[in-house]
């Protein structure tokens, strides 16, 4: 019932994550009732940030300026380098400002089904920024899949040879979880993992 441009913006609003076309229907509808309060700011949003998008060339963050806003701080921590699988894990890192040093997106997760080797990723140039000096600690935030720790475990093999330290996340049961609703590899992990009780 809708105009072709009215419709063309709700699908392409259900094309993102967690939006389906009731939602979309719902969100274009918002922005039609609130044409100023929220149809204007939000396409001069998407207008800038697709004026001035950038890829970082130092860690592969995604902002608005080359090098991004974190390889840019002076106030991090150049010794300490978290490394994760995408920009959205940096961006769930990053919130928590938990960890003071810089980052390094790799592009993916090895993964030999999908057909993601290691030269698909930015392993070598992870390896070069350690081979340079300077980082003390590489931090590896992998998704605690099998993809994800056969990702962290072929990084460790490749920079073993490098006078840094190398951590990886721990895991194991979340904060108010509940033992009977987790699963066996979850639970394992916990585990293996138990410290003594301070």
């Amino acid at each position: 019932m809708a105009s072709p441009e009215i419709d063309a913006l709700t699908q392409a609003l259900a094309r993102l994550p967690g939006l389906g076309p009731r939602s979309a229907r719902r969100a274009v509808l918002h922005l039609l009732k609130k044409r100023e309060a929220a149809l204007a700011p939000l396409q001069r949003a998407l207008a800038a940030v697709s004026e001035k998008l950038a890829s970082c060339s130092t860690c592969g963050n995604v902002d608005t300026s080359d090098p991004c806003a974190i390889c840019a701080d002076p106030r991090r921590d150049a010794r300490m380098l978290c490394v994760v699988e995408e920009v959205a894990d940096l961006w769930a890192l990053d919130r928590t400002r938990l960890f003071p040093g810089r980052f390094h997106v790799l592009g993916g997760r090895l993964a030999a089904l999908e057909g993601v080797r290691p030269e698909d990723l930015t392993i070598d140039s992870l390896v070069g920024r350690i081979e340079r000096g300077g980082i003390d600690e590489v931090v590896l935030a992998m998704n605690a899949t099998l993809e994800g720790q056969t990702t962290a475990h072929y990084i460790a093999e490749r920079i073993d040879r490098f006078p840094v330290r190398v951590t990886q996340l721990a895991h194991g049961l979340p904060v108010g979880g509940e033992l009977d609703y987790l699963d066996e590899g979850t639970l394992a992990q916990a585990l293996r993992a138990r410290r003594p009780v301070a």
